[in-house]
């Protein structure tokens, strides 16, 4: 079974990986984990000493993948 996936590939979303969250490759390590590092701070490079499976390819997709996703159109609906 396909999954999609974006990025050339690099971000992969797979119901039986993470939940089904966006993850890296097929692997373990979630688009939110990354965007979370970076949103706290840490550069590419620290991200990558705590990952090493990962390369700054990867890294960049999230950070597009990111973007792609806050591109779209939301409606908000209210709940009563």
């Amino acid at each position: 079974m396909d999954h999609p996936n974006y990025s050339e590939g690099r971000i992969t979303i797979d119901p039986a990986v993470c939940n089904g969250k966006p993850t890296l490759r097929g692997k373990r390590i979630t688009v939110q984990t990354v965007l979370g590092y970076l949103s706290e701070g840490d550069s590419a490079d620290e991200i990558l000493a705590q990952y090493p499976s990962l390369d700054a390819e990867d890294i960049r997709a999230c950070l597009r993948f990111a973007t792609e996703v806050m591109s779209q159109r939301y409606d908000l609906a209210k709940v009563a």
